[in-house]
């Protein structure tokens, strides 16, 4: 997939968007945020809350999403890996990165980048379900319903998109553009374009 980028006059690249059918704006990202961040102060009025991303693709979004929040909060970040043939994940998950907090007696926020066939979603649920949390709720910044394979309840949801490859916000085409304030995709005729399997985009 290729990225299209333009050059200004001191060389640096300016991120355009893609030609693909899913464009979120970086101003309809923060305004989105500022909404979901209300609605989660208000639901977890009273209570301490403790946030776990999944990296690598969440990373920017849980950032603005714990500024959004106006409570006390505790933040811990947990890595995978998928396993699949080709662009299909069966939903095993290697666990690459391990929280580094007991979950024991907390609520738990768990933020997503994006939730595709939920397969791997669902795996890591099971797995923190385990760990005694006193709750467990799901926000994710997107989600694919065309290509949800195991239905997952997500509590907080950013944007519900049509099936397409994103990248942008967080989330990468071959580990970079995770920079780029918005959200794009690019057409393609490639199976690959809307698989999402890709380092962050593997849900």
């Amino acid at each position: 997939m290729t990225m299209v980028t333009e050059t200004n006059k001191t060389g640096a690249n300016i991120f355009k968007q893609g030609n693909g059918k899913v464009q979120i704006s970086a101003e309809g990202i923060q305004a989105r945020i500022k909404e979901l961040g209300v609605q989660i102060t208000k639901d977890y009025a009273g209570q301490e809350l403790h946030l776990i991303c999944v990296l690598n693709g969440a990373f920017i979004f849980m950032a603005d999403l714990a500024r959004a929040i106006d409570l006390p909060l505790s933040v811990d970040f947990m890595s995978v890996s998928s396993y699949g043939a080709g662009t299909t994940s069966s939903g095993e998950v290697k666990l690459v990165k391990d929280l580094d907090q007991s979950l024991q007696g907390k609520h738990i926020l768990f933020v997503e980048d994006i939730v595709d066939t939920g397969l791997t979603i669902n795996y890591l649920l099971k797995y923190l379900e385990s760990r005694g949390p006193l709750s467990i709720k799901v926000v994710s910044l997107l989600s694919k319903p065309a290509r949800r394979k195991v239905e997952v309840s997500i509590d907080y949801l950013g944007f519900e998109i049509e099936d397409a490859f994103v990248y942008g916000y967080g989330l990468d085409v071959d580990h970079i553009y995770r920079n780029i304030p918005f959200i794009t995709s690019q057409h393609s005729t490639s199976q690959h374009s809307t698989s999402q399997h890709s380092t962050s985009q593997k849900g």
